[in-house]
C-alpha cells in the first residue's frame, strides 16, 4: 500500500507518506503559511522516496473539522493532486488522527477536543480498535465546554486545544470520567495516513469530486445563542 496524506486543519501543517508500512513525515507549526508549505512538503517526500504521484495507489487528508480555511485548503490541495493522477482519497476525521495520538501515548479510550472559537469546541469520543486505531464512540460535534456529551466509564485520555481552552469548564461537566490531559497534540498527517490505510481496506475511498471538507459549523459569522 502506497499512500500520501496531508492535514492543514489547524496551526499545524503536515504531509506524511505510507510505503508498505515505512512512514515518513513533515510536521510544522505555521499558522497561515499552509499554502504555502503543503505542496513543498509532498513533493519533497515523493521525491526522498523517489515515488511518483502516479504510483500512489491513493491519497488521503484530514477533512476537519477544524479551521474554515485550512479544512478548506486541505480538500482543494488533495482534489487537485487526486484528479491529477487519477487516484481514489480517503477522507479522515481530523478529530480522529488527533485522538490517535492519545492512544499511541497507551490509552483505550479518548476524548478528542479542538478549540472551535466563539466559546465552543470540536469535540469526539474515540476508542481503540483491535489494532489500536482509533474509531468513534460518539458523533463529532460542535458544542460548548459545558454541553458535550458525558461518555460512559471513566479512564478518558483528553487530548487538543479544547483543553487548554476550556479545560475547568469541560472537567466540570465530565467529572471524574477524566484520567489526565495533554493539550499540546495537533492533529498531523502521519496520523491520518495509519488510519487511511485500515479505511481503504475496508473500502472507504472516495472519487476525487467526493473528497468533501467536513465543517461541523455551518454559519461562522453569528455567536452562538445563548
Amino acid at each position: 500500500m502506497k499512500l500520501l496524506s496531508i492535514e492543514t486543519a489547524t496551526e499545524a501543517c503536515s504531509a506524511a507518506l505510507w510505503l508498505d508500512g515505512a512512514l515518513t513525515s513533515r510536521f510544522e507549526m505555521a499558522p497561515r503559511e499552509h499554502t504555502r508549505l503543503i505542496l513543498p512538503m509532498m513533493d519533497a517526500l515523493l521525491a526522498e522516496a523517489g515515488v511518483r504521484l502516479a504510483d500512489l495507489d491513493a491519497l488521503a487528508f484530514g477533512r476537519g473539522p477544524g479551521a474554515f480555511t485550512g479544512v478548506r485548503i486541505a480538500a482543494a490541495v488533495i482534489q487537485g493532486a487526486a484528479f491529477g493522477a487519477d487516484l481514489p482519497v480517503v477522507p479522515v476525521s481530523t478529530l480522529a488522527a488527533l485522538a490517535q495520538q492519545g492512544l499511541d501515548a497507551g490509552a483505550t479510550r479518548v476524548l478528542a477536543a479542538l478549540d472551535a472559537r466563539m466559546g465552543e469546541v470540536y469535540w469526539a469520543a474515540f476508542e481503540a480498535d483491535s489494532e489500536g486505531l482509533a474509531v468513534p464512540a460518539g458523533p463529532e460535534q460542535v458544542v460548548a465546554p459545558d454541553a458535550v456529551p458525558v461518555p460512559e466509564g471513566q479512564g478518558w485520555r483528553c487530548v487538543g486545544s479544547g483543553w487548554g481552552g476550556y479545560e475547568q469548564a469541560l472537567r466540570t461537566r465530565l467529572g471524574g470520567r477524566v484520567s489526565d490531559i495533554d493539550s499540546s497534540p495537533y492533529p498531523a498527517a502521519a496520523e491520518v495516513a495509519r488510519l487511511a490505510v485500515r479505511d481503504f481496506a475496508a473500502g472507504l475511498a472516495v472519487p476525487a469530486e467526493q473528497a468533501l471538507p467536513v465543517y461541523l459549523r455551518d454559519k461562522v459569522a453569528e455567536k452562538p445563542k445563548t
